[in-house]
């Protein structure tokens, strides 16, 4: 009982951070004018670190040696869930649309579960199977709203292939951190934050050089102090730890509420309105994802 509790309040936790990076979806696409992708996204893990660290050095000094261990998987959960993530993210953010973005980021489920099952031969029920289909219907119902004549007039280009490229790497880092080395979580945000600061910060220098500068504005300001804590420190916290307690496919699932959190958001900060294929997609996604629930419990 208390197992089943817990994984409840896991996904439970885990629809915070799918807000939370709704948001950060709609923060990167909001300032793309004002702020250059490579010097947003080193702002971010700047901040995260200067956060955490005063929370953390104490605990990283004592794990140092299990660290250096394990330095390998920290440097590819690194690469993969800082660096290339974001990075492609932001990038890709500037050339294609919200609807485009939200839409190949539904894949990431499906990608999950395929590379969870070819590198460590994880192999989800077929209750879970469908639950995935089924919050995956939702997804494009949202963001076709509700018109199955839209995918008729879907067009990629090169920004698609740049999300495309963050989708593969956050599939990746979802299935390895069970190779994480044993050490703290603050511990791995830390060292993983320091990696993408450290791969963003000549990438960041050449958009200075082209002219690329930030427009400083209190409203840049608060994109900063958002991006860098809320859907950094808070977020990577909760999803690599409910990532430990359900499994890579079933947290990875929790990506489908990010597109129905992005149109809640739009509503209140936008003004944008809520139709019925919202809600149709709502049901979808929530139903996909009780399924899944469903498929654990049984499981166990």
């Amino acid at each position: 009982m208390e197992n089943n509790r817990s994984q409840t309040r896991a996904f439970l936790m885990l629809g915070l951070v799918m807000l939370f990076w709704a948001g950060n979806s709609i923060v990167g696409r909001a300032v793309r004018g004002d702020i250059p992708p490579f010097t947003l996204a080193l702002g971010r893990w700047l901040l995260a670190v200067l956060v955490l660290l005063p929370f953390a050095w104490r605990q990283l000094w004592k794990e140092c040696a299990a660290a250096r261990a394990g330095w390998r998987w920290v440097l590819v959960l690194g690469f993969l869930g800082i660096v290339c993530f974001n990075g492609f993210l932001y990038k890709g953010l500037h050339y294609t649309t919200a609807a485009n973005a939200l839409l190949l980021q539904a894949a990431i489920p499906a990608a999950v579960m395929a590379l969870d099952f070819a590198v460590f031969g994880g192999r989800p029920g077929r209750l879970h199977i469908l639950g995935v289909a089924v919050s995956t219907l939702g997804v494009i119902a949202i963001v076709f709203r509700g018109d199955p004549a839209a995918l008729l007039h879907l067009e990629f280009g090169a920004g698609d292939l740049l999300i495309f490229c963050a989708v593969a790497a956050w599939s990746l880092y979802t299935v390895f951190l069970r190779k994480r080395p044993p050490i703290s979580a603050t511990s791995l945000l830390v060292l993983t934050f320091t990696i993408g600061a450290l791969a963003m910060a000549p990438l960041a220098a050449m958009e200075r050089a082209r002219g690329e500068l930030v427009a400083w504005s209190p409203q840049v300001v608060a994109a900063f102090a958002y991006v860098g804590v809320f859907p950094s420190v808070i977020a990577y916290f909760i999803y690599n730890r409910a990532t430990g307690q359900l499994g890579p496919a079933r947290a990875g699932q929790a990506i489908t509420l990010m597109p129905l959190f992005g149109a809640m958001l739009s509503a209140l900060l936008l003004g944008e309105r809520l139709h019925g294929y919202h809600l149709g997609g709502m049901a979808l996604i929530l139903g996909g994802i009780a399924l899944s629930a469903l498929a654990m419990r049984r499981a166990k």
